[in-house]
C-alpha cells in the first residue's frame, strides 16, 4: 500500500499538482473521481495496477452432490471439476446417490456441512427437499451452487446460482425442432426416467407445451422408463411393440434417449419415417446419429457443469463473498448427422478421453 500511495503522490511531469491533491480538491468540489482521472489524462505506467503472478492456488475442498453418481453423462462433468481444481489448487469429493434417492443426497449435503466444506454444488432435483440443508450451509458460510438441475422460480432455496441449461426452455425448443419431423395427426412417445425429477421434468413440460402450441392434432403418451438403462430399453421397446404406427420417440435425458435410439436401430425405424431425438451425448446415441437412427440430440455441455461451479465457489471464497456466483446457461447446441463427427473424437471435454487438453 505504501508503494501505491507513493506513486499516487508523485507529481506528474509539468502538472505541478500531485494526484492525491487533485483527488482531495475534487472531493471538496463534489467532482467524481472517475471523471477527474479522465480529465487528468492517461495515467502513467507507474500509476496503473501492475500485473501479478495470477490468482493464488488455494486448498479449498468442494463437495459435488449428484443424483446419479455413476451415470456416464457426468464423466465430462468430473473432468471439468478436476481441471478447475488443478488450475486453482483445490480438491473435491464426488458424492450423492447412485439411483436418484433424494434422502441420500440430503444426507451427503449434511455430511459436507459437518466436514466444513468450502463449497457445495448440488443437483437440485427436488423442489423442496434441499431447502433445509441449503439454509444450514448458508448459515455456516458455505456457498451452495445448483448444477444440472435447479429449483423452480420463486423457490425459497438459498442456493446462490444455477449452472446448466434452462431446462423447460430447452425442452420446448427441442420439441419445436422435432415437431417438424412429425406428420399431422401423428402419435408420439415421450419418455422420462424419473417423473417429477427437476433435471428432466421441466424438459417434458416443455415438450408438452410445444405440442399444444404447435397444433396439427398430434397426440402423445408419456412413458416412465425408470432410472436404469436396461429397464429403459425394455420399457421403450415394449411401448413400440404395442404402438408400431407411432411417428416418433423423444427422450428427456441421456439414458432414455439412448434407449429410444437402441430400439430405433434394432427395428430399423428410420426406414419407416419414425423420428427419434432427445438429450445428451452418450457415445451410443452419437453412433445412432451417424447411422441415421436418431435425428438429433441436444448438448448441454456437461464439462462446464463441473468446471464453472468450482470456478464460482473458488472466487466466492477468495473474495470473501464479493465475487458472487452467477447463473450460467451452458447452451442448447444440437448434434446432427452434419456435425456429429466433431463430437465422436477422443476428447476430454466430452468424457471420452482422460488425456489432458494441450
Amino acid at each position: 500500500m505504501d508503494d501505491i500511495q507513493d506513486q499516487a503522490e508523485t507529481t506528474r511531469a509539468g502538472s505541478g499538482i500531485s494526484r492525491r491533491t487533485a483527488f482531495t480538491t475534487a472531493a471538496k468540489l463534489g467532482l467524481g473521481i472517475a471523471g477527474l482521472a479522465g480529465g487528468l489524462g492517461a495515467a502513467s505506467a507507474e500509476d496503473a495496477p501492475q500485473p501479478t503472478g495470477g490468482l493464488p492456488r488455494k486448498a479449498y475442498k468442494f463437495h459435488f452432490v449428484c443424483h446419479v453418481t455413476l451415470d456416464q453423462f457426468f464423466t465430462p462433468t468430473i473432468y471439468g471439476i478436476q481441471d478447475a481444481c488443478a488450475a486453482f489448487g483445490c480438491s473435491y469429493q464426488w458424492t450423492g446417490s447412485q439411483k436418484n434417492v433424494v434422502s441420500e443426497m440430503v444426507s451427503a449435503m449434511q455430511t459436507a456441512i459437518a466436514q466444513k466444506s468450502d463449497g457445495i454444488a448440488v443437483c437440485l432435483v427436488d423442489p423442496k427437499a434441499f431447502d433445509a440443508a441449503t439454509a444450514m450451509a448458508s448459515a455456516a458460510g458455505i456457498p451452495v451452487i445448483a448444477f444440472n438441475a435447479d429449483v423452480p422460480a420463486g423457490s425459497p432455496n438459498k442456493r446462490l446460482s444455477y449452472v446448466g441449461q434452462p431446462l423447460y426452455q430447452s425442452g420446448y425448443n427441442s420439441a419445436l425442432k422435432w415437431l417438424k419431423l412429425v406428420p399431422k395427426g401423428g402419435h408420439v412417445m415421450l419418455s422420462i426416467g424419473v417423473p417429477g425429477s427437476l433435471n428432466t421434468q421441466p424438459r417434458l413440460d416443455g415438450y408438452i407445451q410445444a405440442i399444444k402450441d404447435h397444433g396439427d392434432e398430434i397426440t402423445y403418451d408419456v412413458v416412465n422408463t425408470g432410472p436404469d438403462p436396461a429397464t429403459e430399453i425394455s420399457r421403450v421397446e415394449s411401448y413400440y411393440l404395442s404402438h408400431k404406427t407411432m411417428a416418433g420417440m423423444f427422450g428427456t435425458g441421456g439414458s432414455d434417449t439412448y434407449a429410444c435410439g437402441f430400439v430405433a436401430n434394432k427395428y430399423g425405424l428410420a426406414k419407416t419415417g419414425t423420428a427419434v431425438a432427445g438429450f445428451d451425448l452418450f457415445p451410443q446415441t452419437l453412433g445412432f446419429i451417424k447411422a441415421g437412427d436418431v435425428a438429433f440430440t441436444t448438448d448441454q455441455q456437461a464439462y462446464l457443469q463441473g468446471f464453472l461451479p468450482v470456478q464460482q465457489m473458488y472466487l466466492y471464497k477468495l473474495s470473501g463473498g464479493l465475487v458472487g456466483p452467477a447463473n450460467s446457461d451452458t447452451s442448447q447446441a444440437y448434434v446432427t448427422k452434419d456435425n456429429v463427427d466433431a463430437y465422436v473424437g477422443q476428447t476430454r471435454f466430452e468424457g471420452r478421453s482422460t488425456a489432458e487438453p494441450t
